[in-house]
């Protein structure tokens, strides 16, 4: 099974950006983490990541071609974005949303998200460990 670890905008500045609301982890080493869960789980997993909406589109289009499922991590495009909804909703594969914080205990507009009901769930507050317990879904819902 490969897994598409997307990430997009402000995400590649974990570990320095607001440490105290996003952990210390950066992203590279939060990649390889996962990287290192699907291979024990005998799953591949790539990671991606991207500052930009079209980039953004682009990535999950493919993924819906070149994997069996995404972990997506939208960052601010989650609650901006119609363009990511549409390629997620025509991607074709399952797709979680994850975020390090939960959106619900923070300001009034990042309570709303245009991806959640498209989405085969959504994990988040958990910090790097949403990405991890998204993986596990994944790993389970193969094993049927």
């Amino acid at each position: 099974m490969r897994i598409m670890v997307i990430n997009g905008p402000n995400l590649n500045l974990l570990g320095r950006r607001e440490p105290g609301l996003y952990g210390d982890k950066t992203l590279s080493w939060i990649e390889g983490e996962l990287r290192d869960l699907g291979s024990e789980l005998g799953m591949v997993v790539e990671c991606l990541q991207s500052n930009h909406e079209g980039e953004l589109v682009d990535i999950i289009q493919r993924a819906g071609r070149d994997s069996q499922g995404v972990i997506l991590n939208a960052g601010a495009y989650t609650h901006t974005s119609v363009a990511l909804r549409d390629a997620v909703l025509s991607c074709g594969v399952p797709v979680v949303e994850v975020h390090l914080t939960n959106p619900q205990a923070r300001e009034e507009f990042r309570r709303v998200s245009l991806l959640a009901d498209v989405c085969a769930g959504s994990i988040a507050g958990f910090g790097w460990h949403s990405y991890v317990l998204a993986l596990l879904w994944f790993h389970h819902r193969q094993r049927g």
